[in-house]
């Protein structure tokens, strides 16, 4: 019962550092949020005043943000985050735009909200950054990728084209859907998505496994376990991927409890531990004291006069590093 406290104290104690680590949301102070301090003044005031003319020719609300590190976020989830605690775009619209670049991570990414999605596609905003923000970040000259990239965000919101470069290839960096592609996120490589899931799903994972075969026990693990799953695989796999695994968990665990109830192992574990106050499975010895079950191992005995009008973000757009 004591490895048992461990480890659910080590998990409390994941849970905790993992929450302190994520990039908090800043506030908006106008059309130009520049917290990592890499736009000059001449840059944000040109930059603000061409985003306040679109919004007032279009309604279209335009906003750059620029944070030094994500510490650890995925840029997709951070962006969406604050897509929508800021509220971008008219609510009734859903008309707003987020250009956020992180260069420590040397990330960007442009977030469209649901009203643009036909007009700024994933495609254009993936060309956007890769054909007029990434060589200028390459030469150090965020002033002219950030303004660059933003006017034409602005030159397509208005109906103009995006002119074409000879040497863009959609095929390379294009957004795929694919559930490979998923798993390589701009803020953490496939390996180290790997040998995280491996540390995630290994412990939360095993104390499933062990309430799953535990009788008695098993259902306080079931509730135990519900906002592990609902947080931790978010880091690996993404938010939309943690959702469906949440979803077999919630589902999933209590049908194959019911199930194994039926199983001869099962009822032979579940009367020993009730005649004889101790039953083995698989290795582990579980016993019972007065009040409840406990079990052991075998072997080892804003502010600025801007805000936003309430739109939301259904997380289309494009991200890119240089």
């Amino acid at each position: 019962m004591k490895k048992l406290s461990v480890w659910f104290l080590l998990i409390a104690l994941l849970a905790t550092v993992s929450v302190a680590w994520c990039a908090e949301v800043p506030y908006l102070t106008g059309r130009v949020n520049d917290n990592a301090r890499i736009l000059s003044e001449h840059a944000r005031d040109l930059l603000s005043e061409k985003l306040k003319g679109h919004e007032e020719r279009t309604t279209n609300q335009v906003v750059v943000l620029t944070i030094p590190s994500l510490q650890g976020e995925n840029i997709e989830d951070y962006s969406n985050k604050v897509f929508i605690e800021w509220g971008l775009g008219q609510q009734e619209l859903d008309n707003g735009i987020l250009i956020i670049v992180v260069p420590d991570e040397r990330r960007m990414r442009i977030e469209v909200g649901y009203g643009l999605e036909g007009t700024l596609t994933d495609l254009l905003a993936n060309r956007i950054i890769r054909e007029v923000m990434t060589p200028k970040f390459r030469d150090g000259d965020f002033d002219g990728g950030i303004t660059e990239g933003a006017l034409a965000v602005i030159n397509v919101l208005e109906g103009q084209e995006l002119a074409e470069t000879a040497d863009f290839e959609e095929s390379s960096d294009s957004p795929s859907i694919s559930g490979f592609s998923d798993l390589e996120s701009p803020d953490m490589s496939l390996g180290a998505r790997i040998l995280m899931g491996a540390f995630i799903f290994g412990i939360i994972g095993l104390f499933t496994v062990l309430g799953l075969f535990t009788p008695g026990f098993g259902w306080f693990l079931y509730f135990f376990l519900i906002p592990f799953w609902a947080m931790f695989p978010i880091m690996v796999i993404g938010s939309k991927a943690t959702l469906v695994v949440f979803l077999i968990y919630l589902i999933g665990y209590p049908a194959a409890k019911l199930y194994m109830r039926t199983t001869p192992w099962y009822k032979k574990a579940k009367n020993d531990l009730r005649t004889k106050g101790r039953a083995s499975i698989g290795g582990f010895t579980f016993s019972s004291g007065g009040s409840g079950g406990s079990w052991s191992s075998g072997s080892s005995g804003s502010s600025g006069g801007f805000s936003g009008g309430g739109g939301s973000s259904g997380g289309g757009g494009s991200s890119g590093r240089w």
